[in-house]
């Protein structure tokens, strides 16, 4: 009763009896001009049009102010009213889990939901540098492959960089699923209305739904809402991080994130410069990331797994440049690999793990470098042995790639029981 009290005092707390309106005064390109609010408005907030939806202050000039709608503006006029809401904030509950939110705090699986009593700004800043701790023990995912050749540990941010159709998706509900966490809290950023739902009850299934907070915008909402959704995701995460709590979060993805930055920047009159992306996208998404990680002493940590969405493996284009130098390690998925069959369809010689060789013992380290080795040798001399051209005996290490690489391929889709029953199975495969 008194924290359903506590709430409630809170959010009267918000109320405030004095509202500022303003007025439409010009409509076109998917922007409106607001006049009447530019002398106490900021940039960021949000506000109210014509009762009838939301949008967010995207430029201000002297005299009026830019936003960005939540939706359609068909059927809105001159002279309508705007009202200014404030600064975009979020208060999120530990009554939240379970639940799939909208990045508005709003509910989308038709039951009640109840804020918490604390706002949180939507861009926080992260912990201090010279207070956060490094990061923690290697963390079971129930993959054989995360489990010994790419570890992931508690408070690693890792890139997960794939085409689309690849098994991206069902990886992600395999970390959510599998990865030791309190709790996980998942991202999805303009994705296709139909698989959100299959995403909950499918691929998530009951039991990873019961630790997890699921934020959702799908592709049809603005391009303020798809942005929103990843910020609120990270800012839901921070609230049970600063519980002392393990959180994981997966968000699904980075460059739709991207693309709505870019959207509202150029609504906003930022040039497009960087292959089409403004300047400001390399700072949207390396703050976004760095809010991710281990938390300052008496915080708990955010181990984060973000995917990006790439156009013919091009890990060269932008949001995957930006990202791969800011955060802990990625993970390169093959649409090859993934044809012939083998999920998850990691390209190991092209993924890499940062917490590589703390993560694990002498004797593990010596275990993956050998797994590579034999993992190289077979890449260059793949095309050479299937096309009958390689002549055995002729080099030592193919000779010994040509006899473990069918092992070693089936070890990369096993599961796995433990850390250590997965290192078995890759001495195993070694032999």
């Amino acid at each position: 009763m008194s924290a359903s009290f506590s709430r409630l005092t809170a959010r009267l707390a918000r109320i405030s009896p004095l509202r500022r309106v303003g007025r439409i005064a010009f409509l076109g390109g998917g922007a409106i001009r607001v006049s009447g609010l530019s002398d106490v408005a900021a940039l960021g907030d949000r506000v109210t049009i014509a009762n009838r939806c939301g949008g967010e202050v995207v430029e201000l000039s002297a005299d009026t102010l830019t936003v960005m709608a939540d939706d359609a503006t068909e059927g809105l006029a001159i002279d309508d009213p705007v009202l200014l809401e404030g600064a975009a904030v979020l208060s999120p509950d530990d009554s939240w889990i379970g639940r799939v939110i909208d990045p508005l705090g709003r509910p989308l699986d038709d039951r009640p939901l109840m804020e918490g009593p604390l706002p949180r700004s939507l861009r926080a800043a992260p912990p201090p540098p010279a207070h956060r701790r490094p990061m923690g023990a290697r963390l079971a995912t129930g993959m054989a492959v995360f489990d010994t050749l790419l570890p992931l540990v508690r408070g690693q941010r890792i890139g997960l960089f794939a085409g689309s159709g690849v098994g991206k998706s069902t990886l992600l509900a395999g970390f959510a699923r599998g990865v030791q966490a309190d709790l996980v809290v998942i991202a999805l950023v303009g994705e296709r209305g139909r698989e959100v739902r299959e995403f909950v009850e499918h691929v998530l299934g009951a039991d990873g739904m019961a630790r997890a907070v699921v934020v959702a915008a799908t592709s049809d909402r603005s391009p303020a809402i798809r942005r929103r959704c990843a910020l609120a995701a990270m800012t839901v995460a921070e609230h049970f991080r600063d519980q002392g709590r393990h959180v994981l979060l997966l968000a699904d993805s980075i460059t739709r994130f991207a693309e709505a930055h870019r959207e509202m920047a150029v609504a906003g009159g930022e040039a497009a410069s960087l292959r089409g992306y403004p300047p400001s996208t390399s700072h949207a998404i390396m703050s976004l990331a760095e809010r991710a990680g281990p938390g300052a002493e008496g915080q708990g940590d955010i181990t984060a797994v973000f995917s990006v969405l790439v156009a013919g493996s091009d890990m060269e284009e932008p949001v995957a440049d930006i990202l791969r130098g800011t955060i802990d390690g990625h993970v390169v998925m093959d649409r090859s690999i993934a044809e012939r069959g083998r999920f998850p369809a990691v390209d190991l010689l092209r993924s890499v793990s940062r917490s590589l060789p703390k993560a694990a013992t002498e004797h593990e380290n010596k275990q993956i470098a050998r797994a590579r080795q034999v993992l190289g040798a077979w890449d260059r001399a793949e095309m050479m042995v299937q096309a009958g051209l390689y002549a055995k005996g002729s080099d030592p290490q193919v000779d010994l790639a040509v006899r473990l690489w069918p092992k070693l391929d089936a070890f990369l889709a096993e599961s796995s029981s433990s850390v250590t029953h997965a290192f078995q199975r890759l001495e195993d495969a070694l032999r």
